[in-house]
């Protein structure tokens, strides 16, 4: 069983200058994290993203825009023939980058709240076709235990 980290009586940063507040206040809404995982699978229009999630258009509109505004996303205009100009929606590089913490949320899903069986999505290298998961290595490629895992703060 993983040990607890030591007691402490509070955080080693400050909220207002954690960078996983930050990144929770941005992307941690559930609307969001839908938004970005129907991204990720491959969805770009607005009414693809609708229909698939259900989502108030309005709230569908304004999460949008703040992932333009925050650069997650690209917006791009396409046409289709004989319809007006309308826009898409493409993952940036920084919004590709969130692969790896939406995947890890997936499977501790998986782990956490299922049935105890595999949940209906696994991710696998295109290459070799193997399964992949979200982990810890150090800078060589090693994979690091949870058990071994320090918090180190940095200089300011």
């Amino acid at each position: 069983m993983p040990s607890c980290p030591p007691r402490a009586t509070k955080s080693p940063v400050p909220p207002e200058e954690c960078r996983l507040a930050s990144a929770a206040a941005l992307v941690g809404e559930r609307w969001t994290l839908l938004i970005l995982r129907a991204a990720m699978y491959g969805v770009r229009r607005f009414d693809d993203f609708q229909a698939e999630l259900g989502c108030p258009r309005t709230v569908l509109s304004g999460r949008l825009r703040s992932l333009e505004a925050a650069g997650l996303f690209e917006r791009r205009p396409y046409r289709e023939p004989g319809k007006r100009q309308r826009h898409e929606y493409l993952l940036t590089p920084a919004g590709r980058a969130l692969q790896p913490v939406l995947i890890a949320l997936t499977q501790w899903g998986d782990a956490h709240l299922g049935d105890g069986k595999p949940g209906p999505v696994g991710f696998a290298d295109s290459k070799t076709r193997g399964p992949v998961r979200a982990d810890f290595v150090d800078t060589q490629g090693r994979e690091v235990t949870a058990e071994r895992l320090r918090v180190k703060l940095r200089p300011r």
